[in-house]
């Protein structure tokens, strides 16, 4: 699995380097690297220390109208990280991403990948249900995105799948309509970014068959790069 270096992660690294160089060349050939800086540098990628940090988070206005925060779910080093915009009634009831009807349409899909759920890192743009299930505003967006780049440093998957418009333009901080942006690999901080239909619209052109198939095709690029053998030609639909 690829290793995402954070730009202050690459100053410490360098700092790090330097230092060990310039002890070698004392003919020193033990060198002391203070445990609490470890500590500090182990402690930015634990999921468990981005959720406590998150807390019973008040940064935006969601906050008053949700039942549980939504903060991910999976395997925390997962190769494949979904994406999508952000919880809906059944998630904000159960305080987990995509158990609804949309839900199980991803889990059909990660199933047709050779995947189960607990092989993938799942989250969302933002942690808290938006009213009626409205798209995030930007301001919501802005005080959420910190916790998802945080978790994303954490996980530090080899591909990410950005489900729906919301959740590609947040990571890829584009603007063109999804049809543009699908379909191919995009790139972010070494990340492979994958955008692709969210669930819950192809459950709403479900009479579409073509907006399934090409989400298919999506995750058939994924798990090429991913280098996972297709068990299914249909995408599981």
């Amino acid at each position: 699995m690829s290793e995402i270096v954070a730009p202050q992660d690459q100053d410490w690294l360098r700092d790090a380097r330097s230092y060990l160089e310039f002890v070698v060349s004392l003919g020193i050939e033990e060198a002391h690297i203070p445990r609490e800086r470890l500590e500090s540098q182990t402690a930015a990628c634990d999921l468990a220390s981005v959720r406590e940090e998150l807390g019973e988070c008040t940064r935006c206005g969601l906050h008053a109208t949700r039942k549980h925060i939504v903060f991910g779910e999976g395997d925390p080093h997962a190769a494949i990280m979904f994406v999508g915009e952000g919880p809906g009634a059944d998630e904000d009831r159960q305080g987990r991403p995509f158990v609804g009807r949309a839900g199980a349409l991803l889990t059909k899909m990660i199933h047709a990948m050779g995947l189960d759920r607990s092989q993938v890192y799942i989250a969302n743009v933002v942690k808290c249900r938006p009213p009626g299930n409205r798209d995030p505003e930007p301001g919501e967006i802005s005080a959420c995105i910190a916790f998802l780049e945080r978790q994303i440093k954490c996980v530090s998957p080899k591909i990410i799948v950005a489900l729906g418009r919301i959740a590609a333009a947040a990571l890829l901080n584009r603007k063109e309509p999804l049809s543009k942006l699908r379909g191919t690999f995009h790139e972010r901080n070494g990340i492979k970014i994958m955008p692709t239909y969210h669930p819950s619209f192809l459950l709403r052109q479900e009479r579409e068959r073509r907006y399934k198939a090409e989400a298919w095709s999506d995750l058939q690029k994924v798990m090429a790069a991913a280098g996972l053998r297709c068990v299914e030609q249909e995408g599981g639909q």
